[in-house]
This record gives C-alpha cells, structure tokens and sequence, in this order.
C-alpha cells in the first residue's frame, strides 16, 4: 500500500488530468473525427525535500506530458473558416517545433554553434525549452498511420523523430551550489 500523501496527490492529478481533458478542443474533420484543436500540456512538479546538517536541502523536478496536435494538410481536412485558422496556428507552432529541433540537433552535431535557437518564436517552444536543450532528459513518442493515404504525413513524422533523436542533453540534479558542496562533502 502506498501512503495516504501519495493516494491523495494521484488524486489530485488525476483530477487535473480530467479536468484538462474536458476543456481540449476537438473538432471533427474529414480525416479525424476528433481531431484535437490545440496542443495539451501537462505539468507535474515534484520536490525532494531533505534535511541535511541542519540544513534543508530541496530538489526539484518538472515533468511535461505533451500531446501535439498533428499537422493537417488543410486540403485532405476540408477545414474552412475557424477550423482553418486553428490547423495554420497548430502548422505554425509545429513548423517553429521542427526548426527548434533541426537548431539544437545541429549544435548537438557541431554545426552551427553560435545559431540562437528560436524558442520564442512560439508558445510551444517557449513553454518546451527546458524540455528541449535544458537539463532534461526527453522521449518523444510519435503516432503514425500504415495507411498509404497518409504517407507523407508519416514521412513527415518519421523525419521530425529523426532530428528530435540527435539532440543531445546532459541531466543533473536540480539543486543549489551550496546544496551540491554540502552533499558531496557528506558523501
């Protein structure tokens, strides 16, 4: 059994799971009855707190859950009029995704070491950043289709998880300098 704190936090994000669920924007299209309007971004944030010498001592840790919203090829979606407008904005934030990958998995190669990455080209991005080249580690699942009518949009996936596995980040532990030196010196 596990303990009363942790039932009550799953609870709780369970809670906020269901409740960001209800409120995502899905539409139907001509290729997806539920073709989902927007990107979903979970946050869960956890703390390691310790005491240390008669000292506390806390770590921190954020996981994002992130369901992207696929790209549409607006001619095989028929959207017109508001649906049209949230598939360019999905396109374009995707577009800024994909450029923000092919940037760091070139640094990660050598190349282009003084390239910005454009992360504030898009909110995504924005919101990803540590995800993407911080002090993270990261795994992308990608969600293909075998149908031949779909080819290009899973070639077009396929490559977009090609350059994402070339970035490159090195994860350490979240904690102050002085937290470090403390543990160290314990150790």
């Amino acid at each position: 059994g596990l303990s009363k704190h942790y039932v009550n936090t799953y609870e709780a994000i369970e809670a906020r799971m269901e409740e960001g669920n209800r409120n995502r924007t899905v539409a139907a299209t001509e290729m997806n009855a539920s073709s989902s309007r927007a990107h979903t971004i979970i946050s869960i944030e956890f703390r390691q707190r310790e005491q240390l010498l008669d000292k506390k001592v806390e770590k921190l840790s954020v996981i994002y859950l992130v369901d992207l919203a696929g790209s549409e090829r607006v001619e095989k979606t028929g959207a017109e009029g508001l649906l049209l407008k949230q598939a360019a904005g999905i396109n374009k934030s995707l577009s800024v995704l994909g450029l923000v990958i092919s940037t760091l998995a070139d640094k990660a190669m050598g190349r282009g070491k003084n390239t910005v990455v454009p992360y504030r080209d898009s909110c995504l991005t924005r919101i990803l950043q540590n995800a993407l080249g911080g002090n993270s580690k990261t795994l992308m699942v990608c969600a293909i289709s075998p149908a031949t009518d779909n080819y290009d949009e899973t070639l077009s996936t396929l490559r977009y998880a090609d350059q994402a596995k070339k970035i490159q980040n090195k994860a350490i532990i979240n904690e102050s300098e002085t937290d470090r030196v403390i543990r160290e010196l314990t150790e």
